[in-house]
């Protein structure tokens, strides 16, 4: 990033600072369409997907994913 004025820097910061973000309340963002999706586990469950993450170095979503596919697999 090239180095600013002074003038630039003023203009940016009044930019920055001083404006309110227009937003659309119609439009649905990434953090509330992953809301939808929220799945809340018991104790157990919460437990074991943590160990597999520690040992698998996978995240959540990634380790359900493979399960759900494997469950799909043997009931064709």
């Amino acid at each position: 990033m090239p180095i600013l004025t002074d003038e630039e820097a003023d203009a940016l910061d009044e930019l920055l600072t001083k404006t309110v973000p227009k937003t659309n309340p119609n439009v649905r963002g990434p953090f509330i369409k992953n809301r939808e999706t929220m799945v809340i586990l018991d104790t157990f469950s919460a437990e074991y997907l943590k160990a597999k993450m520690m040992a698998t170095n996978k995240t959540p979503a990634e380790l359900i994913n493979g399960m759900i596919r494997r469950e799909m697999a043997m009931a064709d």
